[in-house]
């Protein structure tokens, strides 16, 4: 698994942005902040977005004042492969004679 992946942040910002396409900066904080339900620090946030940029993970772009982001290519790869790992982690975690299904249950849908 890819170091950008050992943070919950980082995953949680990258499936904001697969489900939205892209977002303004304040749009995609405001978002999380709202998933987390607790304020982020602006500080801690932007250099979360800098270091997915400069990992190549996100695309940045200019609109007006406000930066807009939207994953790359090798982002959402990043993410669904994650999606799948995950997946897999819960499948087999009904091991125990417990099943977790969760097909219907309202959630995204990553991997369409």
């Amino acid at each position: 698994m890819t170091k950008w992946l050992h943070s919950g942040r980082r995953r949680d910002l990258c499936a904001l942005l697969y489900d939205a396409g892209e977002l303004r900066a304040q749009s995609l904080k405001s978002r999380l902040e709202s998933h987390y339900d607790e304020r982020i620090e602006p500080r801690s946030f932007y250099a979360t977005l800098t270091s997915l940029v400069e990992s190549g993970f996100l695309d940045r772009r200019t609109e007006g004042l406000a930066d807009v982001y939207a994953l790359t290519e090798a982002g959402e790869e990043a993410l669904l492969d994650h999606y799948d790992w995950l997946s897999a982690r819960i499948e087999e975690g009904g091991s125990d004679g417990l099943s977790i299904d969760r097909a219907g249950a309202g959630g995204p849908n990553l991997k369409d």
